[in-house]
């Protein structure tokens, strides 16, 4: 087995939990649109559709910003288990519903789930990945969301040709299968070596990074490097700042919270969840007419999601965050300049009656081709910037100390703005979708500015050097970071040695991989 195999199991076992958030997303698209779910459920509302689709995303905000009590008192790993099992009820909750009440609280239960996992999967994932391949490692967490929700679309298609409720009740009762596996294959994984320190696991922290970083070699000289740095930083934390939420807006974690808040903030109002979630609805706008046509050009749409979003894995870590989210960012904005003009032409082509009938099906044929392009598109822009870098740059900005406080806050912000957008989505389709898409073009330049301005680069840099970035201007294209070699010199190799022979060991060792 390769040395860098360890690194690669523990992101992408603790990355199904974004396959189940992905999924979660993904259900609900092409489920709205079956005739029989309609009929069961007494033909919702674009209001009533809109609270059951963001039923989740409330739970999603609660779950969030109780994640951060749970992963520090009892840790990262057990958190991830946790919101697992609350997984598995909520999606039996749904299967087994027979009101719309009932859904909805399914949805919510699982909504709690995908708020402990958004948070801590990421955090996770950056806390136990190498500074040089922290991109990629968190970017295996946005993959697997894609996953999820290429999956839900797949198995959404295929159930489409089941008569009965059955064509419905699968899909939702079908995402049981990744929770469980989620739930046990994440017995055997190790704590995260940043919580172990935090808890004064030393001894466990040094075979865990032992594990991670030389394949079992505990004292190579660069893992005995990193465990000195990681618990000089966390000693140096607990000397001059307090744990406590009020922290996050002092300096000089303020700049820290209010860019990794708007970083989720901006996701969400990128529009990439109307897309997901109400495509079938534009995709029926534009000329489609059958559950199956609209079903398979949204598994499309999920395949398209899950390709993209695999140069990110591969060169995030050699791009730079701040050229990829500018480049994914420019995309989005024409692109949906486009499919606004030709879902304003596809309405007037729909309603013009001077031309006949023949033409006017050619004409519109042709307006709704393009519209679905210029879907996939957007898609395919935001699979490959915005998607894992709204993950990655909060996950690795934050000190130890505040980490799961941070990240539970800019995860609910997330949460919070996602709620909004799954709920007006539908309601604002229905009066002029055209419009909404414009309005998102717009709100992605404002997108745009702030990345270029605050957001500074912090690729190859490890999670202990972020205080020195964010110590400089608040100007990031004037004054990009270089790492110097006086921040891993911060001692002499005798307080490795002391920490070393100081080992702290404790009953609860970490589980082996």
């Amino acid at each position: 087995m390769s040395r860098k195999a360890p690194k690669y199991v523990v992101s992408s076992v603790a990355a199904l939990g974004g396959l189940l958030f992905g999924y979660d997303i993904g259900i609900m698209a092409s489920i709205l649109q079956m005739e029989l779910f309609i009929e069961y459920f007494d033909h919702p509302s674009p209001l009533a559709t809109g609270i059951i689709v963001s039923s989740l995303t409330i739970g999603c905000f609660i779950g969030s910003l109780l994640s951060a009590p749970l992963a520090d008192r009892f840790s990262r790993k057990r958190t991830i288990m946790l919101g697992a099992l609350v997984c598995t009820i909520g999606s039996a909750i749904q299967f087994g519903s027979i009101s719309r009440a009932m859904l909805i609280a399914g949805r919510f239960v699982n909504g709690l789930a995908v708020g402990f996992l958004s948070s801590v999967v990421p955090m996770y994932q950056s806390e136990t990945a190498p500074p040089e391949n922290r991109g990629r490692m968190v970017s295996l967490q946005q993959w697997a969301i894609t996953w999820g929700i290429f999956l839900a679309f797949g198995i959404d298609y295929g159930c489409s040709f089941i008569k009965g409720p059955k064509q419905f009740r699968l899909p939702l009762g079908l995402q049981i299968v990744p929770s469980i596996i989620l739930l046990f294959t994440m017995v055997l994984m190790p704590f995260s070596p940043r919580w172990l320190v935090a808890h004064n696991y030393i001894g466990d922290a040094r075979r865990v990074l032992g594990r991670l970083r030389t394949y079992g070699h505990a004292s190579a000289p660069e893992v005995q490097e990193e465990l000195r740095l990681i618990h000089e930083t966390i000693v140096h934390e607990r000397e001059t700042m307090h744990s406590s939420y009020w922290d996050l807006l002092k300096y000089p974690n303020r700049r820290r919270t209010f860019l990794g808040c708007g970083m989720q903030f901006m996701q969400q109002f990128t529009g990439i969840n109307t897309l997901m979630l109400y495509a079938p609805t534009i995709f029926r706008d534009i000329g489609l007419n059958s559950i199956q046509s609209i079903a398979l050009c949204q598994a499309i749409n999920g395949l398209v999601n899950v390709i993209s979003t695999i140069p990110a894995i591969l060169w995030i870590d050699r791009w730079g965050r701040r050229p990829t989210l500018l480049i994914g960012t420019i995309c989005i904005i024409l692109f949906y300049l486009v499919l606004s003009l030709l879902m304003r032409s596809y309405s007037t082509l729909s309603n013009e009656s001077s031309i006949d009938a023949s033409e006017s099906d050619q004409n519109g044929r042709g307006v709704g081709i393009a519209s679905i392009s210029m879907v996939y598109l957007v898609v395919a822009s935001f699979a490959f910037s915005w998607g894992p870098c709204g993950w990655l740059i909060p996950s690795e900005i934050f000190p130890n100390q505040l980490r799961a406080k941070a990240i539970s806050i800019t995860t609910s912000t997330n949460w919070i703005a996602n709620f909004v957008v799954t709920l007006l989505s539908p309601v604002l389709l229905h009066a002029g979708g055209w419009k909404l898409i414009m309005a998102f073009s717009l709100v992605m330049v404002i997108n745009l500015t702030v990345i270029f301005l605050f957001l500074p680069e912090t690729k190859g840099l490890s999670l202990e050097d972020m205080d020195s970035v964010f110590m400089g201007s608040i100007w990031a294209f004037k004054c990009p970071f270089r790492k110097t070699k006086s921040l891993h010199c911060l001692s002499s190799d005798s307080a490795v040695n002391t920490l070393v022979q100081n080992e702290v060991l404790n009953s609860v060792p970490p589980s082996t991989i």
